[in-house]
Parts: structure tokens; C-alpha cells; sequence
């Protein structure tokens, strides 16, 4: 995915309906991170391990990490880069390909729970988009990182 694409994915009403909703998963931060690991150990329990951290301390950064994401949308190289990286530090941690879809799926989970009756069909396939462009971005990151190992 190039930098334009992270952007481009979506429509300005999609990135108004994800900045709109995400102000409002922010008021609930603490919260609609520990919906989103509840739902993601859940679906996935044998990720579990992966967080060694403090799941509460794993939680302000979830939403930290979201919040930057998202004010970075007209950024698209910067955001590119940062989630390239993101790709590859996840890489390191041992997340694998298959992962990404579990995420995304606890990521609408948490939304539908926490955002209710304004988690609309629209804002859903806002957040997909995103999500989707996350996804393969980070996917890139990590396929680099391989790839420069490779070739050492």
C-alpha cells in the first residue's frame, strides 16, 4: 500500500465518522481498551501470552496509539512510516499474519459495544476501511523488516 492509499481508502465523511466516533471512545478510553482485550482474548485466547505488560498500562497505549493514528490521516507519509515501524516492532513481538484479522475483529467489537446505537453500518465500514489500510501497512512493515533479515 503506498502512503496515498492509507488516506485515499476512505472517503472525508468516513474520516469524519471515525474522528467523531473516536472522540467518543476517548471519553471512554480506559474502558473501550479493556472491552477491546476482554473481546481480543476472547476470540483468541492463545494471544494472550503475547502481553506480559500490565494490561491496564497495554490499554492507555492502545487508545494513545488509535488517537495518533488518526490525527495523523492527512499525513500519509508520516502515517505511512509509523505504521510501517509499527509493523515491524509487532513482527518482533511475535505477531503473525493471522493475528491482524483477529484484532480487527475485537477492534468492531469493542466499537459496537462501546459505541451502541451510533456504531451505525457507516461508521462500521469507516473503521473497516481504516483498519484495512492499518493492516496492510503494518503487513508491508513487517515483509520489509523480513526481507532486509534475509538479505544479511
Amino acid at each position: 500500500m503506498s502512503e496515498c492509499d492509507i488516506y485515499e481508502a476512505m472517503t472525508l465523511q468516513q474520516v469524519h465518522l471515525i474522528r467523531k466516533t473516536f472522540a467518543q471512545l476517548a471519553r471512554h478510553n480506559h474502558v473501550s481498551a479493556l472491552v477491546f482485550y476482554r473481546r481480543l482474548f476472547e476470540i483468541s485466547p492463545e494471544l494472550r501470552p503475547m502481553f506480559k505488560g500490565d494490561i491496564e498500562e497495554q490499554s492507555k497505549k492502545l487508545i494513545e496509539m488509535l488517537g495518533i493514528l488518526i490525527a495523523m490521516l492527512e499525513r500519509p507519509h508520516g502515517l505511512e512510516l509509523e505504521l510501517k515501524e509499527m509493523g515491524a516492532r509487532h513482527l518482533g513481538y511475535g505477531v503473525k499474519d493471522e493475528h491482524y484479522a483477529v484484532v480487527g475483529s475485537a477492534l468492531l467489537s469493542m466499537l459496537a459495544e462501546v459505541l451502541n446505537d451510533q456504531f451505525t453500518p457507516e461508521v462500521r465500514v469507516a473503521w473497516t476501511a481504516l483498519y484495512g489500510a492499518v493492516e496492510a501497512t503494518m503487513k508491508a512493515g513487517a515483509v520489509a523488516t523480513t526481507d532486509e533479515e534475509t538479505q544479511m
